[in-house]
């Protein structure tokens, strides 16, 4: 049976939507997906990459994170150590310092390979720390969010057949019993 790309697609988009609603997210923010193609199609992690299911989950979150002017911060795979491709406007606006390296499919990702393409001006970075993010598949990113991580239940827990796992972050608390919080 053949992967139904643009169901993934608006899967992707309705995902991308519903976490920004939650996370109250305004323009200038980070944003980060990890991606597992292999996953979204119904593989293991890492074992069926595929650019055709990376492109559909690209193409269903990246216009809504660039209608609102958030930017997005793509996941690479373990073998980059986690690195993440942002734009380089991102990267000094945040103040993280770019590194050498440019994803392929089997070395970074599908996922990150596809933000390397699309961006005016990508630049690969060692972390970041984003406000929400997306996991699609596994891909672990909760090393590049804020403190402090909230779980954000959705309408959907998965794109194509990979789970999906989102968080928010929200300024910690600290104080004591006397603290007031808003």
């Amino acid at each position: 049976m053949e992967p139904d790309f643009e169901k993934i697609s608006a899967q992707a988009r309705t995902a991308a939507e519903e976490l920004l609603d939650a996370a109250g997210l305004k323009a200038g923010d980070l944003f980060v997906v990890g991606c597992s193609s292999s996953e979204v199609l119904g593989g293991r992690i890492g074992k069926a990459s595929s650019e055709a299911a990376a492109e559909s989950v690209f193409h269903g979150v990246y216009p809504v994170l660039r209608e609102r002017g958030i930017w997005l911060a793509a996941q690479c795979c373990e073998h980059l150590n986690r690195a993440l491709i942002v734009e380089e406007d991102c990267a000094a606006r945040y103040g993280y310092d770019p590194v050498c390296v440019v994803p392929q499919p089997k070395a970074g990702g599908s996922f990150a390979t596809q933000a390397w393409r699309a961006f005016g001006r990508p630049a690969a970075v060692e972390r970041v720390r984003a406000h929400a993010g997306m996991d699609i598949g596994g891909t672990l990113i909760g090393m590049h969010l804020r403190e402090v991580a909230v779980p954000v239940r959705l309408s959907l827990d998965r794109i194509g057949a990979a789970l999906l796992l989102c968080a928010r972050t929200r300024p910690r608390y600290i104080g004591g019993s006397r603290a007031v919080y808003e």
